[in-house]
């Protein structure tokens, strides 16, 4: 029980000080981080650290379900022209930046211009941005154009070049034009990990090493980083007077019940937060158990039977005042299949059905019962739970494990055995050997192993490729990967942002499967100039087929996530979209003195 042992030391201190105890929540991160930089990121990790020391204009209500935005540094919802073309924010004046000596000793106001710079980061190719692509799909305009002219000049990105899509009309006013209707444009100010205000001086006082100095005007910053390993943020001494306060359902009990006990609290409650890396599933589930971590997101489902047998927390924990919560997540887990390679990739028939019997061939049934311990449900679409166009009654071929089919499917198109070496060959003879990319931690060895037997049923050769996740990650960016299973959670209400994996010109962002369809970015460009509606409901269907039927991506489960809490740390509730709580929750500090004795 280090976790005690360490309070307990703190409280003589603290005593003998004629001081508060220090309220620190302490857990465990399962994968390590990528980087500190919004402007370098797209993963989930890393997307948690961010937006506690950044902040966009805009966000999601804590406690809203279902979810709704809300000013966070914009002084009121944004105007915007009739068309969706114009839109423009005003920033709440007051706010300032965390103290950094980049600052020179001045107290550093958050302006308009903080937000047109932090964009054109986006956009820079210096940055090699993982989102650019997704942010070019707005079409602010001349923002492509400005990119476009450092490539084919050679030469740094003109920041101070003033364009007309990206403009601070004043000292508070930012205003932003795009060439065809948004309507939801809102939802892409309100990513604090992504779009959170950079101040320019702190990047170029730097340079390179600005991974290592985030400086926001959030609720936290950065105390202590080992990279990989542990990163410690602590409160922001200049962070504005902000206080707890939230919009739940009226039939709402939980979400009532948080505000009514926290209702009107200054943020952050808590002093400090520390966060481990700890890759394999034991080790962090028993740094929880032993008193190691106040909390333990995603429990695995190695332990969910121990943890909450029959959906109730254990006894045992129980005891301890343990609390556990559970929810589909607004994400799912996938494979994808490179369409530039040249086993799995391609549009023809033949490899079409090739990746059609591969995914016929995975047993989900099996995977959810076994390996996740019944904590998922197949996922029949990319849409995500808890955003538009998801449709719990539509029903497709990615949760089906069919092997006649697949067998015959394989058989039809000429992949068979040649040789007689008992597995099957490419039509024009030469081996079929799947490449597919993993970690080296045991759960991804439980579902290496699992795979191989689905494609050993099948015929089918597997190799598997090893390196840790981040490296794997940036291989999968560059197209080196054949396929990899990982997962993928939404960062707004709107389902279009998980269709975005298929639009052609995310290839190198979020299309890690670099498909490319005519029929279906033409789907993406209407659905983004339209409102939503009953013709944006059809689109999203007819993206749902196309999706299935050339399976450059195979969609397996929407995980059941478990999290369980200690009874000191108070507030927690996941949030649908995203993970950004930290300054919602609290520590009893007499509760766990009491569990300290």
């Amino acid at each position: 029980m280090k976790r005690l042992h360490a309070f307990v030391a703190c409280l003589v201190f603290c005593a003998a000080a004629g001081a508060a105890p220090q309220k620190v929540l302490r857990y465990a991160f399962l994968i390590a981080e990528t980087s500190l930089d919004p402007a370098r990121i797209n993963d989930t990790y890393s997307r948690t650290l961010t937006p506690h020391i950044f902040e966009a204009p805009y966000t999601f209500d804590h406690l809203a379900r279902p979810v709704k935005l809300k000013p966070l540094t914009a002084d009121g919802m944004p105007q915007h022209s009739t068309d969706f073309q114009t839109w423009t924010i005003r920033i709440r004046p007051g706010i300032h930046f965390a103290d950094d000596p980049a600052f020179k000793g001045r107290r550093r106001e958050l302006v308009a211009q903080d937000y047109v710079y932090s964009i054109k980061r986006i956009a820079d190719p210096a940055n090699k941005s993982p989102v650019w692509t997704g942010l070019a799909e707005e079409k602010i305009l001349g923002l492509a154009e400005l990119r476009q002219q450092a490539l084919d000049q050679k030469k740094p990105f003109d920041y101070d070049r003033e364009i007309d899509g990206l403009r601070a009309l004043d000292r508070y006013t930012l205003q932003v034009k795009v060439a065809e209707s948004r309507p939801r444009f809102t939802e892409s100010l309100a990513d604090s990990a992504l779009l959170g205000a950079v101040a320019r001086e702190v990047v170029e006082s730097y340079g390179d090493r600005i991974d290592e100095h985030p400086v926001g005007t959030g609720p936290f910053r950065l105390a202590q980083w080992r990279r990989r390993s542990f990163i410690a943020l602590e409160r922001n001494p200049d962070f504005r007077e902000m206080v707890y306060d939230a919009e739940p359902a009226a039939d709402d009990a939980e979400g009532q019940a948080l505000l009514a006990r926290f209702k009107g609290r200054r943020l952050p409650m808590v002093d400090r937060v520390e966060i481990s890396i700890i890759e394999e599933h034991q080790p962090r589930w028993l740094s929880f158990i032993n008193g190691e971590a106040d909390f333990i997101e995603r429990v695995d489902a190695q332990f969910i039977n121990t943890a909450m047998p029959g959906g109730r927390v254990a006894p045992n924990l129980a005891k301890k005042g343990v609390r556990g919560y559970r929810q589909i997540e607004a994400g799912s887990t996938y494979y994808f299949f490179n369409m530039d390679d040249p086993t799995v990739g391609g549009y023809t028939p033949d490899k079409v059905a090739l990746r059609r019997a591969i995914g016929l061939g995975l047993d989900l049934d099996a995977e959810i019962r076994l390996l996740r311990r019944g904590q998922a449900v197949p996922a029949q679409s990319p849409v995500l739970p808890h955003t538009s166009g998801y449709d719990p009654k539509f029903k497709s071929e990615f949760s089906d494990h069919d092997l006649p089919r697949a067998k015959a499917l394989l058989d039809m198109f000429g992949f068979v055995d040649r040789d007689g070496d008992g597995w099957r060959d490419m039509p024009d003879g030469s081996p079929l050997v799947l490449r597919i990319a993993t970690e080296p931690d045991q759960r991804s060895r439980q579902f290496d192993e699992m795979t191989k037997k689905d494609m050993d049923a099948l015929g089918v050769r597997v190799s598997f490729e090893i390196a840790q996740w981040p490296e794997n990650l940036k291989a999968a960016r560059a197209g080196k990967l054949a396929i990899w299973q990982l997962g993928g959670t939404a960062a707004g209400s709107d389902g279009q942002g998980a269709l975005a994996r298929y639009d052609s010109k995310q290839i190198g962002g979020q299309n890690m499967a670099r498909f490319k369809n005519a029929a279906f970015d033409a789907l993406m460009e209407r659905m983004r100039v339209i409102e939503d509606g009953a013709e944006r409901d059809a689109l999203f269907d007819q993206a749902k087929r196309l999706a299935v039927a050339y399976m450059p991506y195979k969609f397996r489960v929407h995980r059941v996530l478990t999290d369980m809490s200690y009874p000191w740390l108070i507030g927690y509730r996941r949030p649908v979209l995203w993970n950004q709580w930290w300054q919602y929750v609290d520590i009893d500090t007499e509760a766990l003195a009491r569990a300290a004795r």
